[in-house]
């Protein structure tokens, strides 16, 4: 069986080596290329994260991503590196088996994105539709924001949907890897993934 893991490049502001693993055979992958042909290899389920800010949510979302066998994109500015020892502790041994994609701006994630034609599904407290009324695609980007600050209103008008996953009234929000998992359960549920 042969490892798909894509080793984590460190950005500039990043003074540790990222995430390595000797037991696989990768692409070390640059934000700086241009990720029209990884896009358009994947035809599965993808999950985006938007400027994450703490480390063990995405080191869990990443582990869910490996678990499930699912891309996963990270959207830079994040608010940690991804040498974190809080990233690296809830991702455990799972990141050796994962496809992330980090992409240094919204604007480059958005273009390889349309390129690729994957409908973008932005989650959000904000919307309107919820999560269970809406029909799922196979190739379809599930992006999810900050856990600060959610996500901006140019990633809201670039999405073609946008879901809310419902909550108790006067409740602020769930966990960002709690709404991951849920979301991506029903997603696969109907797809049948």
């Amino acid at each position: 069986m042969q490892s798909r893991i894509v080793l984590l490049a460190p950005l500039q502001m990043e003074r540790k080596p990222a995430i390595r693993s000797s037991r696989c055979n990768a692409l070390n992958v640059y934000v700086s290329l241009n990720f029209r042909h990884v896009f358009m290899g994947i035809a599965d389920m993808q999950i985006a994260l938007f400027q994450p800010d703490i480390p063990q949510n995405t080191g869990t979302i990443l582990r869910l991503c490996a678990c499930l066998d699912v891309t996963a994109h990270i959207i830079e500015p994040a608010g940690f590196p991804v040498s974190d020892r809080h990233f690296r502790r809830s991702g455990m041994d799972y990141l050796d088996r994962v496809t992330i994609m980090r992409h240094d701006s919204w604007a480059k994630f958005e273009e390889a994105r349309r390129s690729a034609g994957s409908r973008l599904i932005v989650f959000s407290t904000r919307a309107a539709r919820p999560y269970l009324d809406h029909r799922f695609a196979e190739t379809d980007i599930l992006l999810f924001g900050r856990e600060s600050a959610g996500v901006t209103d140019e990633v809201v008008d670039a999405a073609d949907e946008r879901l809310v996953i419902p909550i108790a009234p006067g409740m602020r929000s769930l966990n960002v890897a709690m709404s991951v998992a849920m979301a991506l359960g029903e997603a696969l549920r109907q797809t049948q993934a």
